[in-house]
């Protein structure tokens, strides 16, 4: 049976996208079934818009070229490589509500839900992890 792999995204800052995506398609590329749930702020990470442009944190902005000159993926590139590899991602239905949003604000291919739905994954989760 494969490795189960749970991850709560609550943040939003792009280090914070990079940490979750990176955790993701490498447990995915491994064979690992894998679900994230987006809450809150971390509802930026596949927000159609807000993915493209998250923030970094201040002081660090060095670290964009970084990025740019180690070819490291975009956060869009890395959320189609999430979902090409088959991770679930769920968004937080209950801080959808409280933000006004509905399912077509983020990417296409995402699941909506609650605790539970997340919690009925994780339940018997492998690895759980909270960026």
């Amino acid at each position: 049976m494969a490795r189960k792999v749970a991850i709560i995204a609550s943040n939003g800052s792009l280090f914070d996208a990079y940490k979750v995506f990176n955790v993701a398609t490498a447990a995915a590329a491994s064979d690992s079934e894998v679900a994230i749930f987006f809450t809150f702020e971390g509802l930026n990470l596949i927000h159609k818009e807000g993915h493209k442009q998250l923030p970094i944190p201040e002081g660090k902005e060095h670290y964009e070229e970084g990025f740019k000159n180690s070819n490291v993926p975009s956060i869009p590139d890395l959320v189609e490589m999430a979902k090409e590899l088959d991770v679930k991602l769920i968004g937080c239905q209950m801080t959808m509500d409280v933000m006004g949003l509905e399912k077509e604000h983020f990417v296409d291919g995402i699941d909506v839900g609650g605790a539970v739905t997340f919690l009925d994954f994780a339940e018997n989760a492998d690895v759980t992890l909270t960026f």
